[in-house]
């Protein structure tokens, strides 16, 4: 399944293809990634990817989580998801992340605002969450480009190499986004 995002980007459901495609993105940004993403240091090999790719497709089959990698002029940049989606009150939360040199550009904005269309049209939801460490001033940025609302603090809410970090709970709900 494919979501167009604009002429040169899009959204590909994951597959088993993009296993090495995405282990080589992260490989080659590592350091830049690992910043303020917990689970770069456990994808070490190609294998990792596959066993993560295989999980997801079980989780979407269960309506559970939805992961795309994310396609600027048909080259793997990144990915992104709707991830821990509660079918019984509808709601779920994006992730994404992006390699370096793909910054700054708008990209993460522009797939957000389609994976939060797909999240309210076709799944079904009512209400889409971004969590962010507080120190991630990019993240942050985004969901506030984004028209979500910062809704707190969720203190030590989770694990960065070894230390508990403080995220930002942001959301949106189905009915403030169609206005």
């Amino acid at each position: 399944m494919v979501i167009p995002v604009d002429d040169t980007i899009s959204l590909v459901f994951l597959e088993e293809e993009h296993a090495e495609p995405l282990f080589t993105l992260v490989d080659d940004n590592r350091d830049y990634l690992k910043e303020w993403l917990p689970w770069v240091d456990k994808m070490q090999t190609v294998e990792n990817f596959k066993a993560y790719i295989a999980d997801t497709k079980k989780c979407a089959t269960e309506k559970t989580d939805f992961g795309y990698a994310i396609l600027v002029d048909k080259k793997i940049a990144g990915r992104i998801g709707v991830h821990h989606i509660n079918i019984m009150h509808r709601i779920g939360e994006i992730g994404y992340w992006l390699a370096d040199g793909f910054q700054g550009r708008g990209i993460a904005t522009k797939c957000c605002t389609a994976l939060i269309q797909y999240g309210f049209t076709n799944l079904g939801l009512n209400r889409i969450e971004i969590k962010c460490a507080t120190a991630n001033i990019k993240s942050s940025a985004i969901a506030e480009k984004l028209g979500f609302k910062n809704e707190g603090t969720i203190r030590e809410g989770e694990l960065l190499h070894g230390k508990f970090i403080d995220l930002y709970l942001y959301s949106m709900l189905k009915s403030e986004w169609t206005k």
